[in-house]
């Protein structure tokens, strides 16, 4: 309740060999036995996540992953789960050892950089065997610092290294303070129905909330039951934000020239791209009977009655089409293997990932020829008010 949430957090994942170090690493950067350590090669099976602050970046998540080069059927299980951490990865450390062989690790390499994400080299256990340095960076064309985890030799100069290379733009700034002013008097319509969680709201609200307070503006937040009744009593309404799932009763309850978006729309714009999403919601009108839709959430949520992703969006598409349609939902960090045979993707606020994981997905729907589009976005566009929810955003 107190932290930062893991999705808001700078993301450094940590790769390399078995036996190089990454778990021993990890615990000398966090200052904690937080990875389990020992002299037996794969020790580390699946990624183990470490949430702490690191000065003077802030919040920040280290992932300790499986060695590249693990081995068997199960190991090829591990090496798939480590490479699916490139997904989320803001910065990723290369962990080595005074070893000649660096083939594996410059494959590796290769791939976070066709990623576009940010890389430094660390040469480990300079305790056991130094290493030259000016040698490896000339063949990897990045640069190293030389440490020993377990003696925590050089690990100041290892935060200061990953403080140089951090991208600074791994998440935007702000969710809606670009777009509201000082003193902006902003309304909240937020129904707690059942899938609400039980005494208290969802986090897309929770951090709405909070950046606008931090943007100095007047929030309200009411149910949508009690809407009528907020618009005769408050004087000023600057914007109005609703969750999407009362779209048309609330778009067709404020005045027209009354500025309104929903939860899900700043979201979409907060962690992927706004654009491609607008675009993608298009394609609704290509949909035919039989055509198959992915449907994809962040979370593993438990579904209850008149969930989002499995009852009312389904409901909605077929009600357009006027047909059958074939339905799949994906929860959780697995994405599915084979994009190409849907005709849609609809994404789900995605507040459970990191900004880089949904632009993974974005990128990865694209190379497919898939259009993407986001809950709110897709419910405004079948609502035909797709133009009036992103206004603010031109």
């Amino acid at each position: 309740m107190f932290d930062t949430p893991i999705a808001n957090r700078l993301h450094i994942a940590i790769f390399g060999k078995r036996n190089a170090g990454k778990s021993s690493l990890i615990n000398a950067l966090t200052n904690q036995e937080i990875s389990l350590v020992s002299d037996t090669a794969g020790t580390t099976t699946d990624p183990v996540y470490k949430a702490m602050e690191l000065l003077p970046i802030g919040p920040v998540v280290f992932i300790d992953t499986a060695g590249l080069d693990d081995v068997g059927e199960l190991g090829e299980l591990r090496v798939k789960k480590t490479k699916a951490v490139m997904e989320k990865t803001d910065l990723a450390l290369l962990v080595l050892t005074g070893d000649e062989d660096t083939k594996l690790e410059e494959e590796y390499l290769l791939e976070l950089k066709q990623k576009s994400i940010p890389v430094v080299g660390v040469v480990n256990k300079i305790d056991e065997k130094d290493a030259d340095v000016k040698k490896l960076e000339e063949r990897f064309k990045i640069s190293f610092v030389k440490v020993s985890a377990k003696d925590r030799i050089n690990i100041d100069e290892l935060k200061n290294a990953i403080f140089e290379n951090a991208p600074m733009d791994f998440e935007r700034s702000t969710i809606v303070g670009d777009v509201v002013k000082p003193k902006d008097c902003i309304l909240l319509v937020a129904p707690q129905d059942i899938q609400a969680p039980k005494g208290r709201l969802i986090l897309p609200q929770v951090q709405v909330i909070r950046d606008l307070l931090d943007n100095d503006a007047v929030v309200t937040i009411i149910k949508d039951s009690e809407l009528k009744e907020a618009l005769n009593n408050l004087s000023k309404i600057d914007l109005v934000i609703t969750d999407s799932q009362v779209f048309k009763y609330v778009n067709e309850t404020i005045p027209k020239d009354m500025p309104l978006t929903s939860f899900s729309i700043l979201m979409a714009r907060y962690k992927g791209d706004l654009k491609t999403f607008i675009e993608g919601a298009k394609a609704i009108d290509n949909l035919k009977e039989g055509d198959e839709v992915l449907i994809a959430e962040s979370c593993t949520h438990h579904p209850l009655r008149g969930d989002i992703g499995r009852e009312k969006l389904p409901k909605w598409l077929e009600e357009r089409v006027k047909g059958k349609i074939n339905i799949k939902v994906k929860a959780g960090a697995d994405f599915e293997e084979n994009l190409s045979k849907y005709k849609l993707i609809i994404h789900c606020g995605a507040c459970m990932f990191n900004r880089k994981q949904m632009m993974s997905r974005i990128i990865k729907a694209k190379e497919n020829n898939v259009p993407i589009t986001n809950y709110g976005i897709a419910i405004a566009y079948m609502n035909g008010i797709l133009d009036r929810v992103v206004e603010i955003f031109k």
